[in-house]
């Protein structure tokens, strides 16, 4: 009918145009944009009553300027709607962005602030039991010289209570001088040895116990900061919860898929190969490969070459004396991991990211990697020792492929980070994401189990973190990927 109406259109401007009066008015310009709107609404542009001819009758009527100037009106009525509610839906897709981005940095921060709390803890702890040790034994020494104690404070009383007469006042009182001298002069070096070092056991006493209150003190702060961080991060943990609902439904997909493929299957690379090709086809992992992939088959670009220093008169100053080139490589900043909270695939590919890499627990490292352990084998990644209840962060970008139960592993997280790399995470007590969730670098994923503490303040059967960094199923070292932190930090 649209076609109709332009063709009667046309027909009425040619037919005035022909009669030899001048056309006036909006109607070529109407026609010229009924043709336009016509084309953008296409075969679905309605047609008004007046423009349908009634069944039966051969005449179609011509519409009238007003009524394709309405219908012009309205399409542009509708063009502009839609355009509006496109504007909106960018701004709030930006919105989310942002919302996504300033929750995540929240919990990384937050995170990184337990992590520090507890290297604090762990060293105040350790002091304490130090302290305690050193207060048991300066104890246990002064009780085993009690008897000397005792002797020694009864002679200094009786020598209080009758003192030596130091001056010569009658005659009768010389011989009772001279007997006190000699006595004095056998007695108080080995007194005077005596008192100096129970003074000395006294102010080491005094020394420790006055440390160990306060440290006690500033354990208890610590504390306290430490739940109250605690606190923080499992709100902001439950409103990422709250901001993910709507993909709810294609988590869900991957967690059922995750836990029909943990019970067929019982080995871990038969796990990590099913598990990737259902979070590939339900996530963002399966084009970030392809892109990935693509990055690959390109051509590298030209490195950058440094020509040696020369001398003023163009001699290179080499050792060797000759002109060489040194060909230097754009180093990738390491910020680049730790940017954009509110980003959806990894910041740089994983194999860019050697040396930048944060550790995910803070702790004492007991094996690494192809260490021998004690069944004799060799270990395939990095063991570490924690806290009771340590905070365990995600040491790279990625997408969880699995979390819960597996066999001997315990509770096992999976995160493949892109590129055919894959990290293992074994020994968490709480595991806080689920498969298919996009996780950032230092992003917390789970806990470690509580453990019962010795009164000296060490743990009794400390957790242990199992680390696995894989590439095409094949464990390898994951040490060249962590970022250099002081021992200290490490615990």
């Amino acid at each position: 009918m649209t076609v109709k109406v332009m063709a009667e259109v046309n027909r009425s401007v040619r037919k005035r145009s022909r009669a030899g009066r001048a056309v006036r008015g909006p109607l070529p310009v109407l026609a010229l944009l009924l043709t336009a709107t016509v084309a953008f609404a296409g075969p679905g542009f309605a047609q008004s009553p007046s423009q349908t001819a009634p069944p039966g009758d051969a005449k179609t009527p011509r519409p009238t300027a007003d009524e394709v100037k309405k219908a012009l009106d309205a399409r542009r009525d509708e063009l502009k709607s839609t355009l509006d509610k496109a504007g909106a839906i960018e701004q709030d897709v930006a919105k989310l962005a942002e919302e996504r981005g300033k929750i995540n940095q929240r919990l990384q921060e937050t995170a990184l602030q337990i992590q520090e709390s507890e290297s604090r803890l762990t060293v105040i702890e350790n002091r304490l039991g130090e302290l305690e040790i050193q207060e048991k034994m300066i104890r246990g020494s002064l009780a085993q010289r009690q008897g000397q104690i005792s002797t020694l404070l009864a002679a200094l009383q009786r020598m209080g209570r009758n003192p030596p007469p130091v001056i010569v006042t009658k005659r009768k009182d010389a011989l009772e001088m001279v007997r006190s001298a000699m006595l004095l002069a056998s007695a108080f070096p080995g007194m005077r040895t005596q008192a100096l070092e129970l003074a000395d056991q006294l102010s080491q006493l005094m020394r420790v116990v006055d440390e160990s209150r306060a440290k006690a003190e500033t354990e208890k702060a610590e504390n306290a900061r430490l739940n109250d961080l605690k606190t923080q991060l499992a709100g902001f943990m439950e409103e990422k919860r709250r901001s993910i609902l709507e993909r709810q439904d294609e988590l869900r997909q991957v967690r059922d898929a995750a836990n029909d493929i943990s019970k067929s299957v019982s080995d871990l690379n038969d796990l990590i190969t099913q598990l990737g090709k259902t979070v590939q086809d339900n996530t963002g992992l399966g084009a970030y490969d392809a892109e990935v992939r693509t990055a690959e088959a390109a051509p590298a670009p030209a490195p950058a070459v440094l020509t040696t220093p020369t001398d003023p008169n163009g001699t290179s100053t080499s050792p060797a004396g000759e002109a060489t080139d040194v060909v230097v490589m754009a180093p990738v900043e390491t910020a680049a991991v730790m940017s954009n909270p509110g980003r959806i695939k990894p910041a740089i590919p994983f194999q860019q990211a050697r040396g930048k890499l944060p550790l995910p627990v803070s702790g004492k490292r007991v094996l690494s990697y192809g260490e021998r352990t004690q069944y004799g084998s060799q270990s395939k990644g990095l063991v570490m020792e924690t806290r009771s209840a340590a905070q365990v962060t995600s040491p790279c970008d990625g997408w969880v492929l699995y979390a819960g139960e597996f066999r001997s592993y315990g509770k096992l997280l999976i995160i493949d980070a892109g590129g055919g790399y894959n990290v293992v995470l074994a020994g968490l007590s709480q595991i806080d994401v689920q498969p298919g969730e996009f996780i950032l670098a230092a992003e917390p994923v789970g806990t470690m189990m509580t453990v019962k503490k010795e009164p000296a303040g060490a743990a009794f059967g400390a957790p242990v973190l199992y680390i696995e960094f894989r590439k095409e199923k094949q464990p390898i070292d994951p040490d060249p990927w962590w970022v250099a932190v002081p021992q200290k930090a490490q615990g």
